[in-house]
């Protein structure tokens, strides 16, 4: 098995005194940090390359003596997004892909504590454990939890649809990751029966994934999914995706002839493809405008269907779910795509005739709904609720439908940064989750503004409703229903009131999220 090289703490000298806790595989040894116990790029399956390159992973290699858990696995190869971009950021490098890391208030197994499992975001495409944004020493120490934070393949490794190899690859590494936990998590002083996995965007829709699959049965007893995206591909659309990326680099969408390309190789080929969806509307329908050629797929035995129709089918009537948005979510892309206030109404009418439910009726709907919104504020108004709101306030009636219950969060306090126009936006959730807010997108969401003392407040309400949700399935407001539809608002002042986006529920009410189709 190749490893990166350990890594020693910020003096140089190994911490020969650090905890030592012994896994299935091999003892590790940690640091103590700040009242923690925190161990790094501890391997839960085998790197997945050579011949095991796009296959489901691997048991991992026991290892003889202490292996120093002191810092981060390598990230999975990155798509940042840009053509001709670096194919990940800077930080260890290595195949040793598949790690957890872990951070305890005391290693004892006799603790019990519950454990929360984080999977970050990214479009599925980027993204890793080792990122600043996600240090979860605030949840560990406020809410006395352990929490484990995993690394999954993403991008063309993880979601691509490739002939000889298993669909969604990315999330058969959570489900390894969850194995993992219920093996070795008592060691770290946590209970095995209180595992909650909670996720952000891409994170959040695999929490969804995983409340689909049967594989993940049993794994977990509580879910958290925070902006759930409805983009779920049908076997049919992902497999004509994954034709196209491998003609950008000259291959056929086969193990054969993958395996042996270089990962950057197909990480510049996905980015090349992504600046030329738009150009593929007419086939890839809705998914085009995404710009990302990466999401789970119904493939109908990894995951079987989508998350909606399953929930609602009673898939995960024993799992706790607590879900929910921000008001603002598509405001961050606008920003960051310079669109502000530059959506004329012919833009405005294409993106409302394919996104809203209906089509051209759908136009008409959403325009008689809004009547004195800009065409600025239409645009993302439809593009928050086909992207973000609405799968997430669908997923829990779904799981309502089955018989299991939800609780539902709207967060509506603005983020301070970017000139004050940024509201609340997309990912600001995970700013105040975890409490890092100068990390969070480079620190745009606070850029330019102290932290206010209302986002302290803010971020340790988080943290105790998460936390205390993860311990008794009880967040601390009433369970959503469709009478009442009582949602928890997260603001200065947190609240509960009914679902606020009520226009936008009522145009959404009778749609269904089904896997997006390849358009004849």
């Amino acid at each position: 098995m190749t490893t990166s090289e350990p890594q020693v703490p910020e003096t140089g000298v190994p911490d020969t005194d650090g905890p030592v806790v012994r896994t299935a595989s091999g003892a590790v040894r940690g640091l103590r940090e700040q009242g923690l116990s925190v161990f790094r790029g501890i391997p839960f399956a085998a790197p997945p390359v050579g011949a095991a390159r796009f296959r489901a992973p691997r048991p991992v290699r026991p290892w003889d003596g202490v292996r120093e858990a002191y810092a981060f696995g390598p990230p999975p190869p990155q798509d940042l997004g840009i053509a001709g971009g670096p194919a990940g950021p800077a930080g260890p490098t290595g195949d040793d892909w598949l790690t957890v890391n872990v951070w305890t208030p005391e290693a004892d197994p006799a603790a019990g504590r519950p454990v929360m499992v984080w999977i970050y975001g990214g479009s599925y495409k980027m993204g890793h454990a080792g990122q600043p944004s996600y240090d979860a020493q605030a949840i560990a120490r406020d809410g006395d939890v352990v929490v484990v934070t995993l690394n999954y393949r993403v991008g063309v490794e993880g979601f691509t649809r490739i002939d000889g190899a298993p669909a969604n690859r990315g999330l058969l590494d959570q489900v390894a990751a969850l194995e993992w936990v219920q093996e070795n998590i008592a060691a770290f002083g946590g209970d095995h029966l209180r595992v909650t996995v909670f996720g952000e965007s891409a994170g959040a829709g695999s929490v969804a994934s995983l409340l689909a699959m049967p594989r993940a049965r049993g794994l977990f007893r509580r879910g958290v999914a925070q902006s759930v995206p409805g983009t779920f591909f049908s076997d049919e659309l992902a497999r004509d995706m994954a034709a196209a990326l491998a003609a950008e680099a000259g291959h056929k969408p086969t193990v054969a002839d993958l395996a042996g390309v270089d990962p950057a190789h197909l990480v510049a080929a996905g980015q090349a493809l992504g600046a030329k969806m738009p150009q593929y509307i007419g086939r890839w329908g809705q998914a085009a405008p995404t710009l990302t050629p990466y999401s789970p797929v119904v493939d109908g035995d990894v995951l079987p269907t989508t998350p909606w129709q399953a929930l609602a089918a009673g898939a995960a009537r024993e799992v706790d779910l607590l879900v929910g948005h921000n008001r603002d979510e598509f405001r961050l892309f606008m920003a960051m795509g310079g669109m502000l206030g530059k959506i004329t109404d012919d833009r405005l009418t294409g993106t409302l005739r394919l996104l809203a439910p209906g089509g051209e009726a759908g136009e008409r709907a959403y325009r008689a709904a809004f009547p004195h919104a800009s065409p600025t504020d239409l645009f993302e108004r439809v593009q928050t609720d086909w992207l973000f709101a609405m799968p997430s306030l669908h997923l829990a009636e779904a799981q309502r439908a089955g018989g299991g219950t939800a609780h539902v969060y709207e967060l509506t306090w603005p983020a301070p940064g970017g000139g004050g126009v940024l509201g609340a936006c997309h990912a600001l959730d995970v700013a105040l989750l975890f409490g890092t807010y100068g990390a969070v997108l480079g620190g745009l969401l606070f850029a330019g503004a102290e932290t206010p003392a209302e986002a302290e407040a803010l971020s340790s309400f988080f943290r105790r409703a998460w936390t205390s949700f993860a311990r008794t399935g009880d967040p601390g407001w009433p369970a959503y229903d469709t009478a009442a539809r009582l949602v928890q608002i997260l603001d200065a002042e947190p609240r509960v009131t009914p679902y606020p986006e009520e226009r936008s529920r009522r145009l959404w009410e009778e749609h269904a999220f089904l896997p997006l189709p390849l358009t004849p």
